[in-house]
């Protein structure tokens, strides 16, 4: 049985210059709450730019981070 963690995290970068800074400190967040089961690995979604969503995703192996663009 999976304990309650944070699954999903919403990044909005308002200084371009801070994209990679945000990104990667939310995808360390996800990537410890996936590491005791080994469960999920992380997608990250760009919905507009400044606007991404990182979620932990069944459908990426663990330890992998993939990306996909809707806008």
């Amino acid at each position: 049985m999976r304990s309650q963690v944070t699954e999903q995290l919403e990044v909005r970068v308002t200084e371009p210059s801070r994209l990679y800074e945000l990104l990667d400190g939310a995808e360390a967040m996800l990537r410890q709450a996936a590491m005791p089961e080994r469960y999920a690995g992380i997608l990250v979604t760009r919905h507009e730019p400044g606007r991404y969503t990182l979620a932990l995703s069944n459908t990426v192996p663990f330890g992998e981070t993939r990306e996909q663009i809707l806008s």
